[in-house]
């Protein structure tokens, strides 16, 4: 009888077993076709022959994503313990799949469940394709920021007392602007009501390990968790994992995310989630210190430029903005004149800099423990000599991100019904049957079965005008919209 040794944070289990195999110089009479790297040698060259040499396909020795009982589920079950879990999944289908398995996991076609409306499009697209009902909790605002913030929970009570049939809640932990909601009292109201708690934790890895951070999806005792690893978590671009707490079915959620993962689960996003999570548990305290002292130094130096308002947690106020992500470095921009966009294309274009994203009166700059002081420093001078060149009046600037949305028809119902496409200029009053959204963040502008009105088509204009990257419409130049007839 072989007796395995106790795993501890420091093993990882798909990292070794790849090793091994690498080692072995076994006969690869499977796929991939690239044999290694032999058979496409421009491509070995590119990404490394060692990279190519661990791109295999499920084998015994190497367990099978779909149905793991051996090195896979050794590894889940160490990311269990690192993130506080019942069970973690590993998800090689982006955090699009992980938040797609939650909702369809939870519901079924008529089920409501209640989100906010600034959600990521995936969970909306979840909505298209598994036909339950989205209760939408309009977000808060800031007038000065014009930026979606979190649910008050007294609005998420509200919905839950109006609509006891919901089946779930789901939050954002945080927002892409790093606004958290009260995570742990929704979910105490939630859970009241026999309701689940799902938490699209995109961007909030380092909750689990950071210290003076929000609160994570699982200590606050909500049911599944999506969790981007490769945003500031270390892994491979598209790796992520789908947290589960409580009573949540590991087989019946397993099941769910095998109705649209992939049969061919890559082993370098796996083994990049392996080891992201070994580096995490281990060093995650010291990195996110770091993460947030170099956030932390730039807002103050950005503050200090004048034009520029970089946020911070001086916002919360228990309400909507219960809490904030302080490893976030947002940054308003409006005052100085430009959009959020237009600084985006400066600071990419002109000084070699890429942000994480810009919208109409905002950046978004990710700042990780991978980052060198000088970086920061590049960074800050950049903004500051971008105002003295192009700084102007601000008058005439959009001022706010967020439209609350007059839904007519459920998601699914419109996104299938018939429909026909029409210039969006002549759209105004009709019902919308396909998404429009800059990219990224991705949160919809219009969702299949909202009314498309005058407002949100002044918006669209302006988020084009400015330059903004918008995806969603069949039409890939966006002038035209499909509509339900």
């Amino acid at each position: 009888m072989v007796i395995k040794t106790k795993l501890t944070q420091n093993n990882a289990p798909v990292y070794e077993a790849l090793r091994k195999h690498k080692s072995n110089r076994v006969v690869q009479l499977d796929v991939p076709g690239h044999k290694g790297g032999r058979g496409n040698k421009e491509l070995r060259d590119f990404l490394g022959a060692d990279c190519l040499k661990v791109d295999v396909n499920s084998m015994k020795p190497l367990d099978n994503l779909c149905h793991p009982v051996s090195v896979i589920k050794d590894a889940e079950m160490l990311a269990s313990d690192a993130f506080g879990s019942k069970h973690t999944f590993f998800i090689v289908n982006g955090t699009t799949a992980a938040v797609q398995a939650m909702i369809f996991a939870s519901c079924k076609a008529g089920d409501k469940i209640i989100m906010p409306r600034n959600v990521h499009r995936s969970a909306i697209n979840a909505l298209v394709v598994c036909g339950a009902i989205p209760v939408y909790v309009n977000p808060g605002t800031n007038k000065q920021l014009g930026i979606p913030l979190g649910m008050s929970v007294e609005d998420v009570e509200k919905a839950i007392l109006q609509n006891p049939d919901a089946k779930a809640v789901l939050v954002n932990n945080p927002t892409y602007y790093g606004i958290c909601s009260d995570l742990r009292r929704i979910t105490e109201i939630a859970h009241a009501h026999n309701m689940l708690v799902l938490a699209d934790e995109a961007h909030g890895t380092h909750f689990y390990f950071g210290e003076n951070l929000p609160v994570s999806a699982m200590a606050a005792g909500a049911d599944m968790a999506a969790v981007s690893i490769h945003k500031t978590g270390g892994s491979l671009t598209q790796s992520s994992f789908l947290l589960c707490n409580n009573n949540i079915s590991e087989g019946y959620v397993r099941q769910v995310i095998n109705l649209t993962q992939t049969t061919s689960g890559s082993y370098l996003l796996m083994v990049s989630l392996d080891l992201a999570r070994k580096n995490l548990s281990l060093n995650g305290r010291e990195m996110f210190k770091k993460t947030v002292d170099y956030a932390a130094y730039a807002r103050e130096e950005i503050n200090k430029i004048g034009g520029y308002y970089a946020f911070g947690d001086e916002l919360i106020n228990y309400k909507d903005i219960y809490d904030f992500d302080r490893t976030k470095l947002s940054v308003h921009t409006r005052a100085m004149g430009l959009a959020g966009v237009e600084v985006y294309d400066i600071l990419r274009d002109d000084y070699d800099i890429q942000i994480e994203f810009g919208d109409i009166g905002n950046i978004l700059a990710i700042v990780s423990a991978g980052d060198r002081e000088l970086e920061i420093e590049r960074f800050i001078s950049a903004l500051s000599e971008i105002k003295r060149l192009y700084g102007k009046d601000s008058s005439g600037l959009f001022d706010h991100e967020y439209i609350n949305p007059n839904v007519v028809l459920a998601p699914q119902q419109a996104f299938y019904s018939n429909k026909k496409s029409v210039a969006i200029e002549k759209s105004c009053g009709m019902i919308c049957g396909e998404f429009v959204m800059c990219y990224p963040p991705g949160i919809p502008i219009l969702a299949p079965g909202e009314r498309i009105t005058a407002e949100i088509l002044d918006y669209i204009s302006y988020c084009k005008e400015k330059g903004c990257f918008m995806t969603g419409t069949e039409d890939m130049d966006i002038n035209y919209i499909n509509v339900v007839v």
